[in-house]
């Protein structure tokens, strides 16, 4: 059925009157009336009985009304549950950001968020493809570029940068590159360069795999490169907030890392009021300012 004619019908049926439900409606008397006789003639029957008192349903008329009344409330509930999102911080908030950031930066620091809002539902999903928000694939995004999708509202959090990093353990029994060169007696762990991943960090993977590095070890996601450094298995290419929640990684050879690359946060321009969102985004702002505080001393 044609959802507009459902909605016209309901108003006729509950006003009893083509003419004042075309002034709720703001249509002419005579469109009404087009669009009833349009939606009996779809159905093939006779939905209202026309007097000069106005118009009374029909059998066939009352069980379709009871059909758009039910339709109106859940409608109104809906309409109701979004307002009450709006005013407060609860439901479900959906968040995609990179594995590497989503689980070494973003995920340990969520308990402050939830405390503050216990009724926050947050569904992350962390994967390197670059979901639609405007097709609403997620609500909030963190990412390592800027997007480029149309109607977003997106603010620049942080730039990061690709460095090198090894265990003190590691380098005790491997000693201590001096020189980019030692790097040839040593074993690289990385994100392959070909894997989907920010441009600077394949640029400075390639850059060192010129230094004739006879190891390797390559990993989709920086989660797993830090697994394999603080397990003493080489030196690792990872992003320097890391050090923040490591501090007992070494970094190795500092004069070598990548370009910066910028952390933006970004959601749809119909969001722009949405108390969850604005929750996240304070929330992840916040720390974003402590993080940098912390680097400064």
């Amino acid at each position: 059925m044609d959802w507009d004619k459902l909605r016209i019908f309901h108003a006729v049926a509950d006003a009893g009157s083509l003419t004042h439900a075309g002034e709720s409606l703001h249509l002419s008397q005579s469109a009404v009336s087009r669009q009833i006789r349009a939606l009996e003639e779809s159905l093939n029957t006779t939905l209202f009985h026309r007097h000069a008192r106005g118009l009374i349903l029909t059998e066939q008329g009352e069980l379709l009304f009871d059909a758009t009344q039910a339709m109106v409330k859940r409608l109104d509930a809906a309409a109701a549950r979004i307002r009450d999102a709006e005013d407060e911080v609860l439901g479900e908030l959906r968040v995609t950001t990179t594995t590497g950031f989503g689980t070494l930066w973003l995920a340990p620091r969520l308990g402050t968020l939830y405390e503050k809002y216990p009724s926050l539902k947050i569904d992350l999903m962390l994967e390197e493809r670059v979901l639609d928000l405007p097709m609403r694939e997620a609500d909030v995004a963190i990412r390592m570029k800027e997007p480029s999708q149309a109607d977003l509202i997106r603010k620049r959090l942080m730039n990061i940068r690709m460095q090198l990093y090894a265990s003190p353990a590691y380098l005790e029994k491997n000693g201590t590159p001096t020189r980019p060169e030692d790097l040839s007696q040593h074993r690289l762990i990385s994100q392959h360069a070909s894997t989907p991943q920010v441009a600077a960090g394949a640029h400075l993977v390639q850059q060192l795999m010129a230094y004739d590095i006879p190891s390797t070890l390559t990993v989709n996601n920086y989660f797993g490169v830090l697994q394999a450094v603080l397990n003493d298995l080489g030196i690792g290419v990872l992003p320097d907030y890391l050090l923040d929640d490591f501090p007992n990684l070494v970094r190795v050879l500092p004069e070598i890392e990548s370009g910066e690359v910028p952390v933006f946060i970004a959601y749809p321009e119909e969001l722009r009021h949405s108390k969850r969102v604005a929750a996240f985004r304070d929330f992840v702002m916040e720390e974003i300012f402590a993080y940098r505080k912390r680097q400064q001393i």
